[in-house]
């Protein structure tokens, strides 16, 4: 018998090593379905059993009472296939429609949404949403007549400018502008340079631009329509001593543009039209310029401050500050309308994402039909936690009209404070997401999602701009971010949170304690779903950056001051408000699924809300690691969990977007028909139905 030679086996080890590399390679190319792997595949199928959604009830639940008037929106536009707006249009013809549309919407359809601005916002929203669902050029130029220009009359106005222009505002007579924004000053406010000189000879305001950078621009309805302008501007006062004129602050006044009869502009009064952009065409933004425009005194809108016929100034708000910041919280109305907007579009562009990714079909296993695109898990990867999230900010939105609502009714300043932070950073961060997310929608759908038909370049144009007016999201979230450290230094003073930020009260003891090392590495399924153990996590990451970049900011601002501290730690500071936000989204959603009375609804909304939460965990996944917060183990149960609830959202996808209760008239996009969608999109461009 012979002995083996020890080189031989270590040739053949290494020749069986590299056949085996080989194979796997080769397997990579040419996958084979194997028994086991089906039995892997039919295991998971049995246990993500489909839950038996009824998509009208879970609709019930999520679109509540003001349903009948967005109903009415859809069912007027749908009868007035001449109010659609066409796929190629012109600047001026698109302007000139909107203005028909929104006419149309109040004269014939009688749908008044002013009346609602005030006395019930959460209607007022509504119609706002199923507006801009029909083009969001009209949702806009809507927004600006009844919530900029209307809501800046009723808002900083008293009773005698009620009077005068309420009636007019309301049916579209006084079609007016916002004119806030100018060329060199858009979210510093109080840097404004337009002035409003009092003349106490003739008891008017005189209105100049005194250089360039002080136009007013991108003025919604100043192009073409506008008759009015809310002007902001520093409101001047004579006095006697060096400087001759005292500085009272940024205050706003009704000036007159054009004339209302022959609608010629004013004298003193230079317009311009700001041009075609890269959306929203049908809104007709302009820039403004005033050559000592004269107003009567009684043009000024004096909730907050007044001045009387011998030129004295007189306000219940002792200093410029606390006038300023009164004036900007009673036009936080913007920012809740666009961030509940927002979401409107993305219901839309995941709605056709979502249709044409069930209707697609493309490759699939040997001799077997084509699968579903949605079948796919890069496809899962890409649409379903989107369509989670936009669940979460449905119900995170609501609760912002809500809010906001309260605060309308209440006055209470502690509310007002909290619809401020809120709107601010859901705005910011809610409006963000969709930017991005209208581009993966449009991926998702391959070459047909380019087609303009099909809507999503339209939709991604149309709201891009959702990030920078009513406020610079990235400003936006500072002012989250100064809102948490106010809190956080007033809670060492014995201070109180206010009802938004409540949850830090307890955290900064409890969620900063250290880790627990068995807890960390708990990664079972009823753990990770556990709303108690995803809401822990959020508020985690919140109270510890938090803690983190207050430390940090108390040490560079004795090297660089306050404002260098800042900057220095401004992308920290980013991040801390968008991990704020997140954590009331997720507590908003959690309380979504347990008040929903129907069992089947809330174990749908149950699993979306765990992809929202779990989803969100494993894309931060590096700061829970840097800390201990979750063991090696748990982050990898935790992704594993994320893919598989993706799949199981995918089974209920469909009754999901039809929950939206977005008709075919609505979504407008072929690819996204319920039946004959192919049909549809072949006779759209020319081919003649075949029998």
């Amino acid at each position: 018998m012979e002995t083996p030679n020890p080189d031989h086996q270590t040739v053949d080890n290494e020749s069986q090593s590299i056949a085996r590399r080989i194979q796997r390679l080769t397997l990579h190319i040419h996958p084979l379905i194997s028994h086991s792997c089906d039995l892997r595949l039919q295991t998971c199928a049995a246990r993500a059993r489909k839950i038996n959604v009824d998509a009208q009830r879970l609709s019930d639940y999520m679109r509540g009472k003001h349903r009948d008037i967005q109903e009415k929106v859809y069912d007027y536009f749908n009868s007035r296939p001449d109010l659609q707006t066409p796929i190629e249009i012109s600047k001026d013809q698109h302007r000139e429609l909107c203005l028909k549309q929104l006419t149309g919407l109040v004269r014939e359809a009688g749908i008044h949404p002013f009346e609602y601005v005030i006395d019930d916002p959460a209607k007022y929203f509504a119609i706002l949403e199923a507006v801009g669902s029909v083009d969001i050029s009209l949702g806009i130029k809507m927004g600006v007549q009844y919530s900029l220009w209307g809501g800046s009359v009723i808002n900083l106005g008293t009773k005698k400018h009620k009077e005068r222009y309420y009636d007019g505002i309301d049916n579209l007579d006084y079609l007016g502008c916002f004119a806030m924004t100018e060329l060199h000053h858009g979210s510093n406010v109080q840097g404004l340079q337009t002035v409003a000189t009092f003349d106490p000879i003739s008891d008017e305001f005189i209105i100049d631009t005194p250089n360039d950078g002080a136009i007013k621009w991108w003025i919604g309805n100043a192009a073409v329509h506008g008759k009015f302008a809310t002007v902001f501007a520093k409101l001047m006062l004579p006095s006697h001593d060096a400087k001759r004129v005292s500085d009272m602050g940024v205050h706003a006044f009704v000036v007159p543009i054009r004339d209302l009869k022959t609608h010629q502009v004013l004298p003193g009064i230079e317009i311009h039209d700001c041009g075609h952009k890269i959306g929203l065409n049908g809104v007709d933004n302009g820039a403004l310029r005033f050559h000592s425009v004269r107003i009567p005194r009684d043009n000024l809108l004096n909730r907050f401050g007044d001045v009387s016929r011998d030129g004295k100034y007189t306000s219940d708000l002792p200093t410029i500050n606390k006038r300023f910041a009164a004036t900007l919280g009673e036009l936080v109305g913007g920012r809740v309308g666009l961030a509940y907007s927002s979401v409107g579009v993305l219901k839309i562009a995941l709605t056709i994402a979502t249709r044409y990714s069930l209707l697609r079909q493309q490759f699939g296993p040997p001799k077997q039909p084509e699968i579903s695109i949605l079948d796919y898990q890069s496809q899962q990867h890409k649409l379903m936690p989107m369509l989670a999230s936009t669940y979460a900010f449905h119900f995170a939105t609501l609760h912002l009209v809500e809010k906001y609502s309260e605060m309308k009714k209440t006055h209470d300043e502690q509310v007002a404070g909290d619809v401020h932070a809120l709107s601010a950073g859901l705005k910011a961060y809610v409006t963000s997401f969709t930017a991005k997310s209208l581009s993966i929608c449009r991926e998702a759908c391959g070459g047909h999602g380019y087609a303009a038909v099909n809507r999503f370049g339209s939709l991604r144009n149309d709201h891009d701009i959702f990030q920078t007016f009513e406020g610079d999201n990235t400003v936006l979230l500072q002012q989250v971010a100064a809102d948490l450290l106010k809190q956080y230094k007033e809670k060492f003073q014995g201070g109180t949170f206010t009802v938004t930020w409540n949850y830090l009260r307890e955290s900064m003891s409890t969620y900063l304690s250290q880790s627990n090392p068995v807890t960390a590495r708990w990664e079972g399924e009823d753990h990770l779903r556990d709303p108690h153990f995803q809401l822990d996590a959020f508020r985690y990451r919140t109270s510890r950056l938090l803690q983190t970049v207050s430390m940090r900011l108390r040490k560079h601002s004795k090297m660089l001051g306050g404002f260098g501290a800042w900057n220095r730690c401004l992308n920290h500071l980013l991040t801390l408000a968008e991990s704020h936000i997140e954590s009331v989204i997720l507590a908003k959603f959690i309380d979504a699924v347990q008040s929903c009375p129907e069992e089947n609804s809330r174990a749908a909304l149950k699993l979306v809300c765990d992809l929202y939460a779990l989803d969100r965990i494993w894309k931060d996944i590096g700061t829970y690691r840097n800390v201990d917060y979750v063991a090696p183990n748990k982050a990898k149960a935790i992704h594993k969990l994320v893919d598989y609830l993706s799949f199981q959202v995918r089974n209920i996808a469909k009754e999901l977007v039809d929950a939206f209760d977005l008709p075919d008239h609505v979504t407008r996009a072929p690819i996204a028909m319920q039946s004959e969608a192919y049909a549809q999109y072949t006779q759209y461009v020319g081919f003649v139905a075949q029998e």
